[in-house]
């Protein structure tokens, strides 16, 4: 690995055709990357299907959601699917939650009221479920009478599958550190943010009676890599202005300004056109651009990801936005 960053993942949107996303996280594992996460978080692709052929095509590589929501599948069916994946990956399956975001979850008829009793709810019932244990729960979110996964071939021993709280906000990082067996933290946020971050992750953690070593803390980062710095840095720019617009919540977590803010939402409605887009890019300075992604050369990427580590990562999810992913990942496989 890179000096300095002893874990390493690789994180899959939608960007690649699923078949080639399987030959990254091949090649990945191949490299000493420890895991693979799977986005959902727009209605652009299943994190499902993606995770059982990356699991499929490995034999080490651990393979996270990143993240699904608690809305919109039943807690029940998530353990029989977490179950099921474990099926076919023994030991390598990880299930990673989160809250969801607007405008999309009014926009298909959730209403993300009580997020963190949801997220309790659901992570309790889920865990217990994949323990194997006959569950009835009665609660806000959450309503079950004698359940449990039925299986009546096979295996029926608890599932070795650990359950990871994706967070931004402070609550929703505090409530990780408390109950989940690791916190996803987010990506374009700034290496200063993740200082007041893992300060929540802890205070949760001592809830619970527990350090904060015992709470896994990998972190999405954003790496737009090339020799030509300008060119990294627009290919960066462009998925920061669409955040910007889209997800201001995350954006003000690091410290952006409402002024720019505000300017970017004159010009973006969601979903964005390519032409908003295109507009919007002009108001993003470099300075935002660097300070919330890993974007440059090589060594500057390499040193921009080490800032996450040092203020509290403990293993850097990497987001390939240049075309040579394979690149990406051998830069931070070299010894």
């Amino acid at each position: 690995m890179a000096a300095g960053i002893e874990r390493v993942g690789l994180y899959l949107q939608d960007k690649h055709p699923i078949r080639e996303g399987m030959e990254y996280v091949r090649y990945a594992e191949q490299r000493g990357f420890e895991s693979v996460w799977q986005a959902e978080s727009r209605l652009v692709r299943d994190a499902i299907v993606p995770m059982a052929a990356f699991a499929a095509v490995t034999d080490r590589i651990r393979v996270g959601s990143g993240v699904i929501n608690t809305w919109t599948r039943n807690a029940a069916v998530t353990a029989a699917t977490f179950s099921t994946l474990d099926d076919l990956a023994p030991g390598r399956i990880i299930c990673g939650f989160g809250a969801w975001w607007e405008p999309l979850a009014s926009k298909v008829g959730v209403d993300r009221r009580k997020p963190l009793k949801a997220m309790r709810e659901v992570v309790e019932v889920v865990r217990r479920l994949l323990a194997m244990e006959t569950v009835t729960f009665e609660g806000e979110f959450v309503h079950l009478h004698d359940v449990e996964i039925d299986i009546v071939h096979g295996h029926r021993g608890p599932k070795d599958v650990p359950i990871y709280i994706g967070a931004t906000g402070d609550q929703m990082l505090e409530l990780g550190g408390e109950i989940a067996d690791g916190v996803l933290m987010n990506y374009l946020v700034s290496a200063q943010y993740n200082e007041r971050a893992v300060a929540h992750i802890e205070a949760g953690a001592r809830k619970a009676g527990r350090s904060l070593d015992e709470v896994d803390r990998p972190q999405l980062v954003v790496v737009s890599m090339d020799h030509d710095r300008a060119r990294a840095l627009d290919n960066a720019r462009e998925l920061v202005t669409q955040y910007l617009g889209q997800q201001p919540h995350i954006m003000k977590a690091s410290g952006v300004s409402e002024d720019l803010l505000n300017e970017i939402n004159q010009v973006l409605t969601w979903p964005a056109t390519e032409e908003q887009i295109r507009a919007a890019m002009k108001l993003v300075p470099d300075d935002v651009v660097q300070m919330i992604t890993a974007a440059g050369t090589p060594d500057e990427v390499r040193a921009k990801v080490q800032e996450y580590v040092d203020t509290g990562a403990t293993c850097p999810v990497l987001y390939p936005l240049g075309d040579d992913v394979k690149a990406m990942i051998d830069v931070f496989a070299r010894a």
